[in-house]
């Protein structure tokens, strides 16, 4: 700073390269008193009026400096080009100012493709995009060519793969270069983002040249459109022809082999990640975590961010959510505190997450201390946040609290929708389900398979058969999706339950999908009312095959066996469950008291503290026969 300062102080000279290179320093050092120091100089020697120095200091306001600082240079230009025009209708969008832009685009004396695209891309920043297809439409008609970056701004935010191949087309009757990298990387970044794998492969091939981010649009494409395994196979291919993985390539990479769940390819890669010193990346790092975690390895995804010194949210947020995903709710929500403590701030993925771990077990109070942190992070009205609310609330049994959270989403999404159905499903609240299905019938996305997934398991629990029997029935003719074995699976228990197991045997003979241990689970509770000991037998030799430690079949053949007296099959079955190491599943409850969680476990008190609860209910319980309660209840 000290020498651009001495050189800035000397003598005035009329030097255009000496201010130039001042002008460039300004750039160099961002200084905006040092750009006013600059320019009162020009204005002492009258170079503020001068076309390519006014440009030059014009520009370097429009980046360190304010909106006036912008206005005043751009009036002292006598001479304007398109230079200065575009330059400082670029420095009005970056400041906010969009209505001005629009007036100095119609005052500009001649526009030219740098114009159109500065306000195309304008729209787009201010989230406009009907303007922008608009300009871009009057781009056309008023005979400017488009350029690769106009198609590049109109590729990153068309809203379905039919619009992207109207621009598509659109580049090719006007004759745009394709075989451009940066053009050709966002026409196949575009396709992937909609599933068109395909289509992003056809630009790929009809590509001259490739960059490594060529490649990374590619596997990127592959592994979200769910083709993982070509994923992988276009990332060997990038090795096999010379091109060096970037961080951003090797995280996709890790992340396509936490969905395939395949430990040993993602070991590979973070051993390539070690090597090349990738590891310290935290976006790496994260997706590394959840791979581990993914795999069941949360030990080594703890070793991986003890090993990373320097956090950050992201990296949080992988490690909270590992801790969530295998249900060690106390370990998020201390990571969560620590976080808190080292400033980082929280995200809403980072809420999400430690909301999930709140509902697995601690007490409900907590919960309300995190969404009191919502509101005051600002986040209250972020849908991904507001979801992960309603289903806390839903999970703690607060569903009138669940229900005021949704009702207060502004732009709900699927998930939210989704998330509010199966939370009354599963507080019993049945009717009220439905009636949110028909408000998203009438005014939401179109469903998906959880969401019919939901409003068949509020049929069920409600014993609507009939109704769940319609839902099911027209599932691929009213909404496009095909039942899935959740959808069996739910059908086949609701048919159980309802007293029609030859139905539910005749469904699932015909059903397209091998029966899981869950669907002959239903039928074989069902086989507990049924006097067909054949049936019941089969089912059970079933339920054994898919789930050998269930204790389910088991306990059914016995009761079976029993009611029918044949001792000696009782015998038998027990024997059996006992060479097996086959347990009886023993149900537990528990309760939160401040920041402690006790567990009620077969009559036995697991947390520490047990003695004393037994002695203070002992006491309840003599304090209740003095009052005269337990001869009341006698008497009664």
């Amino acid at each position: 700073m000290q020498p651009v300062l001495k050189k800035a102080h000397r003598p005035l000279t009329t030097s255009f390269s000496y201010y130039s290179n001042l002008i460039e320093d300004c750039f160099s050092l961002k200084s905006l008193d040092l750009a006013k120091f600059v320019h009162a100089q020009l204005i002492k020697i009258g170079f503020n009026t001068h076309t390519f120095l006014g440009n030059r200091c014009l520009d370097l306001y429009s980046r360190i400096g304010t909106v006036n600082d912008s206005l005043r240079v751009f009036d002292d230009i006598i001479e304007k080009n398109s230079i200065s025009w575009n330059i400082f209708l670029k420095a009005d969008i970056g400041f906010g100012e969009l209505e001005r832009a629009r007036d100095v685009f119609g005052e500009m004396p001649k526009r030219d493709v740098v114009s159109w695209n500065t306000m195309i891309s304008g729209y787009v920043s201010f989230g406009l995009f009907d303007d922008a297809i608009r300009f871009f439409l009057e781009m056309q008609k008023a005979g400017i060519r488009p350029s690769g970056f106009t198609y590049s701004t109109l590729l990153s935010f068309v809203s379905s793969a039919c619009r992207g191949k109207e621009i598509h087309a659109s580049m090719i009757r006007n004759g745009a270069d394709l075989s451009n990298v940066v053009v050709g990387n966002s026409l196949i970044v575009m396709y992937g983002k909609f599933g068109a794998v395909d289509y992003a492969f056809g630009v790929f091939m009809t590509m001259e040249e490739f960059d490594t981010i060529s490649w990374n649009s590619l596997i990127c494409s592959c592994g979200k459109s769910g083709y993982q395994n070509l994923a992988l196979h276009q990332f060997c291919l990038m090795r096999s022809t010379g091109y060096s993985p970037d961080q951003f390539t090797v995280s996709t990479v890790i992340t396509v082999c936490s969905n395939l769940q395949d430990l040993e390819k993602g070991e590979q890669v973070f051993a390539l990640c070690i090597r090349v010193g990738f590891l310290s990346n935290t976006i790496v790092s994260s997706a590394s975590i959840d791979l581990f975690s993914k795999c069941n390895r949360l030990e080594d995804s703890v070793r991986v961010f003890e090993e990373i010194y320097q956090w950050d949210s992201v990296l949080c947020n992988a490690m909270i959510s590992s801790y969530t995903w295998h249900g060690f709710g106390e370990n998020a929500l201390q990571l969560f505190v620590l976080t808190l403590r080292k400033n980082i701030r929280p995200t809403e993925f980072t809420l999400s997450s430690v909301l999930s771990a709140v509902s697995i077990l601690l007490p409900v109070d907590q919960g309300s201390q995190i969404h009191s942190l919502v509101v005051k992070s600002g986040l209250e009205l972020d849908v991904i946040v507001a979801s992960s609310l309603v289903e806390m609330y839903a999970k703690f049994g607060l569903i009138d609290s669940a229900m005021k959270t949704f009702a207060e989403i502004g732009a709900r999404d699927l998930i939210s929708w989704n998330t509010m159905i199966v939370g009354l499903a599963h507080n019993g609240r049945v009717t009220e389900a439905l009636n949110i299905f028909k408000e998203l019938l009438i005014g939401g996305p179109p469903p998906d398979h959880i969401t019919l997934a939901g409003v068949l398991l509020a049929c069920n629990i409600g014993g609507l058969l009939d109704e769940g029997l319609i839902i099911f029935s027209s599932m691929e003719k009213e909404y496009g999706i095909i039942p899935a074995i959740e959808h069996y699976a739910c059908i086949v228990d609701m048919m159980s339950q309802g007293g029609k197991l030859k139905e539910a045997m005749d469904i699932v003979e015909l059903m397209p999908y091998e029966p899981n241990g869950l669907i002959w689970g239903s039928l074989l509770r069902a086989c507990e009312f049924c006097r067909d000991l054949r049936l019941t037998e089969r089912v059970a030799k079933k339920v054994m095959e898919l789930e050998p430690q269930s204790s389910l079949p088991y306990l059914v053949l016995a009761q079976a066996y029993k009611m029918r007296g044949r001792w000696e099959n009782l015998v038998r079955v027990r024997k059996a469950m006992k060479e097996k190491g086959v347990r009886t599943v023993i149900g537990c409850s528990w309760i939160g008291i401040k920041n402690h969680v006790f567990v009620f476990k077969e009559d036995q008190l697991l947390h520490s503290g047990g003695k004393d609860i037994y002695l203070i209910l002992r006491l309840l319980m003599q304090e209740m026969e003095d009052e005269g309660y337990a001869s009341q209840q006698n008497e009664e």
